[in-house]
């Protein structure tokens, strides 16, 4: 029985950089991080997770008391496929979400579960799964400022004890990726660092709105974010930021020159 939301501790977001599925099996200096900040954390009432693989039409939150663990790739060890992550999910707590969110229509999931996004972040976070866990769907179609908002609303759940795990990579590009170099550390294209490095300064200095427009920020942005999905749940955590939170990056740097791993911790 999780906590009530009375006797849980207001809880930080996270956004996360998540990489290679790998990462979940892996010790390596991501999945150190994430297992030391499973360690500082208190203990949430529960998490919800914005992941850039649930991608819908509408908005929607998983809603059933086991959601299985996705494995959403190919071409990856068994050892990997074998991996599991049995944490509970919780169909009240996903009524709470639907109940705050005024800006979009949350419809109850029964279907979705648990996606790579999710579980390979929270596997070394979280390894005795014994947190109540959902995700939140990422309406595609819409825009930044949408998911922006949304992120707003869900603010909320901070007070209630819910850890906020919004997890993509700030830059991603599949198609431009040096495979060749991704076990380089200090390759990275340079329009890929001029883009996590104006990424971090905005957030540095609270300049949503650029981050909100990032389509405005020139061609290294368009190389960075070929498609949105990978970016859209750094909106969501951005939106759920308030006043007085701390603002901690974490995990910077490149892999295969076109992915950025840099994540951040608010609050």
């Amino acid at each position: 029985m999780p906590p009530s939301p009375e006797a849980s501790p207001k809880m930080p977001v996270l956004f996360v950089g998540h990489g290679s599925p790998m990462n979940a099996i892996e010790d390596n200096v991501y999945s150190r991080k994430w297992r030391a900040l499973g360690q500082e954390l208190p203990k949430p009432r529960a998490i919800l997770c914005i992941s850039a693989h649930w991608l819908t039409r509408g908005t929607g939150v998983t809603a059933m008391l086991h959601p299985k663990t996705i494995h959403d790739f190919g071409g990856f060890p068994k050892a990997l496929f074998d991996a599991r992550y049995p944490a509970p999910g919780s169909p009240s707590i996903a009524q709470e979400v639907q109940s705050i969110v005024t800006g979009a229509q949350v419809s109850l999931d029964q279907e979705w579960g648990l996606d790579h996004g999710t579980w390979s972040v929270l596997l070394p976070m979280f390894p005795k799964a014994d947190i109540p866990v959902l995700q939140l769907s990422i309406d595609y179609p819409k825009p930044g400022q949408f998911h922006y908002d949304l992120g707003r609303e869900l603010a909320v759940l901070r007070q209630r004890g819910i850890l906020i795990v919004a997890s993509g990579n700030m830059v991603h590009n599949l198609r431009l990726a040096a495979f060749d170099h991704i076990d380089d550390p200090g390759f990275g294209f340079d329009w890929a660092k001029e883009m996590d490095q104006k990424f971090t300064s905005l957030i540095a200095s609270g300049d949503h709105a650029q981050l909100i427009a990032w389509e405005k920020l020139g061609p290294a942005a368009k190389l960075a974010i070929p498609t949105p999905d990978h970016y859209y749940p750094l909106l969501y955590a951005l939106g759920a930021q308030q006043p007085g939170d701390t603002v901690q990056l974490f995990n910077e740097g490149t892999v295969g020159g076109a992915f950025t791993m840099t994540s951040l911790r608010l609050g």
